[in-house]
């Protein structure tokens, strides 16, 4: 058993926090299987890996770390190589004057700190980190040039199994993603590797971004971006044009931004990328839009919705005709509620037909039209050859222009259901918004059956949450009632642990539905405002967008951090 794994036990033992037999048996599996202990104990759940790294800190008296929550800053990884970081299982945090910040797996060894201290040369102040995490941030950290790339991705596997299909080679088989340029050269595999990961990860759109000094590549998780990877500057033209083959773009253009598309299979599942290129100051900015087939498949019932909105929405898209609008802002969930309502409202019996820009997800049975501007195909041109086709319901991707609207808003009067989706903060700012777009009140609502605001909610990981109380008063202050605080509420904060992010795992909607009823209609026609629709709909029992959020908080589904983060204080 190695050093490592007897000191650590022996702590455990002295803990007396782990009976002596489970123990005994975490040992022999370590040494049997040649596994950390720590990994073991954590694997089988005698601790969490938080936990475990207390009871380690509190016997040695050194401070812990959670490296998974730390940027550290590139000129530090230049004090100490890589190897020396892989075998001794260190890494440079923070320097200040002399004084180096070095987080370290095993504080017992006092040799291994004094060898530190002389290579070099400062002070050390030493922070403990788990040998999960440390592994973890040394690859993400040491990738300053070419050899360091190579061995980055030489063992890497994560995007082996990655298939991709160009826009044109969508119409054959399947090509592996290394046979399209011939070679399988570092930068393939890197590129392979971290859209891999992105589709593992839940993530929904990637960044690759170039600077002065370093490249910068992020995920969009759970709606928040996060450093995943660093590689060496010098590649950013070679990344950038490596993405562009595969999105069908040109890669002599970078001057001008493009837009393309690529389809991967991994692991028995199809998944749509959407490719945007944009010129920054030190070459290109690129991001990729992750589009899971499987996300569409959700009912509408299984998006988070109260129970009072889903019956209001699932009464519209049931109406014969008239307009329903989704509205919020870009990455609310739009897209996916208005494909689950085509989910729950297709049949064979009807011609259900769509327009948009682009076309994210391709559905079966369904009629979709994408934009096209340069052949002459708009929102406008393709509504009204739409119009020509005998359709029954049509979704329109965005309203962006008042031609559309227009010819939207008559579509709807006469006998289609129409579904679209419009760029306001909250359901009742989309009536006068309407009305700004030059359309008279009258048509406004005799079209408008109902409007839906949303939003996208962090679900807090129920593996590490933990319980918070605030004052009375405080909670009153933020939208809950006394109803809702008797009895008082379990409410709980986001911690963060190894299988979440940043104490979140997953997101789920919330959403305001505002019913064009007839009280309502005969404001529109008399040309109130905003806020006396909404008051009007409040009073008809329209739950908010802060409301709904506030439900989700007292049944322990996200935090209170969370639900200021996404709604605004006077929506309670």
């Amino acid at each position: 058993m190695s050093t490592l794994n007897k000191r650590l036990a022996q702590t455990v033992r002295q803990a007396g926090c782990l009976d002596g037999a489970k123990l005994d048996d975490a040992i022999q599996t370590a040494v049997r299987e040649n596994l950390p202990l720590a990994e073991v104990l954590v694997g089988s759940h005698a601790f969490e890996e938080k936990e475990l790294l207390g009871i380690v800190a509190h016997a040695t008296g050194v401070t812990p770390i959670d490296l998974d929550r730390v940027t550290i800053q590139p000129d530090l990884f230049e004090l100490m190589p890589q190897a020396t970081a892989e075998e001794h299982l260190v890494l440079p945090v923070a320097k200040v004057g002399h004084v180096l910040t070095v987080a370290v797996v095993d504080p017992f060894d006092v040799v291994k700190l004094d060898h530190l201290r002389l290579v070099l040369k400062c002070d050390l102040r030493t922070v403990l980190a788990s040998e999960r995490a440390m592994k973890v941030a040394i690859r993400r950290c040491f990738s300053a040039d070419a050899k360091q790339l190579e061995e980055l991705v030489g063992d890497a596997s994560s995007g082996d199994d990655l298939e991709v299909r160009t826009e044109r080679e969508q119409e054959r088989d399947d090509v592996d993603l290394s046979d399209i340029s011939g070679e399988t050269s570092p930068v393939i595999k890197l590129t392979n590797m971290f859209i891999a990961n992105a589709i593992r990860d839940g993530a929904s759109d990637i960044h690759i971004e170039p600077f002065d000094q370093r490249l910068r590549v992020r995920y969009r998780q759970d709606g928040l971006l996060r450093d995943v990877l660093s590689p060496p500057r010098n590649l950013a033209g070679a990344i950038a044009s490596r993405v562009k083959i595969m999105a069908g773009l040109d890669i002599a253009e970078k001057r001008k931004p493009q837009d393309g598309k690529f389809q991967v299979k991994i692991e028995g599942r199809s998944i749509d990328f959407r490719v945007s290129t944009l010129p920054v100051v030190f070459g290109e900015k690129i991001v990729m839009r992750v589009l899971d087939n499987t996300n569409v498949a959700k009912g509408l019932e299984t998006l988070g919705f109260e129970e009072k909105n889903l019956v209001d929405f699932q009464k519209a898209i049931r109406s014969p005709y008239g307009m329903i609008l989704i509205t919020g802002p870009t990455g609310s969930g739009k897209s996916t509620t208005l494909y689950s309502a085509v989910k729950e409202l297709y049949s064979d019996e009807i011609n259900f037909v769509t327009v948009e820009d682009p076309v994210e997800y391709q559905l079966d049975g369904i009629n979709q039209v994408p934009v096209n501007p340069k052949r002459g195909v708009t929102f406008a041109t393709a509504l009204r050859s739409i119009l020509r086709q005998d359709p029954d319901t049509i979704l329109i991707g965005e309203i962006r222009d008042s031609e559309t609207i227009e010819i939207a808003v008559k579509a709807a009067l006469t006998g289609h259901l129409v579904l679209s989706t419009l760029h306001t903060n909250d359901a009742a700012s989309a009536i006068t918004r309407m009305v700004d777009m030059g359309l008279d009140p009258f048509l406004v609502a005799t079209s408008v059956v109902l409007v839906a605001a949303q939003r996208l909610c962090r679900r807090l990981c129920t593996g590490c949450r933990e319980p918070v109380e605030l004052p009375r008063a405080r909670l009153l202050s933020l939208g809950f009632t006394e109803e809702d605080l008797a009895p008082t509420p379990g409410l709980y904060r986001a911690v963060g642990c190894g299988r979440c992010h940043q104490g979140y795992r997953g997101r789920f909607a919330i959403i305001e539905t505002l019913r064009v009823t007839d009280s309502i209609k005969a404001l529109i026609l008399a040309g109130k405002s905003a806020i006396d629709i909404k008051k009007r709909g409040l009073e008809e029992g329209m739950l908010t967008l802060r409301r709904s959020a506030l439900l989700n908080v007292l049944r322990g589904n996200t935090s209170l951090e969370e639900m200021m983060r996404v709604t605004m204080a006077d929506e309670a």
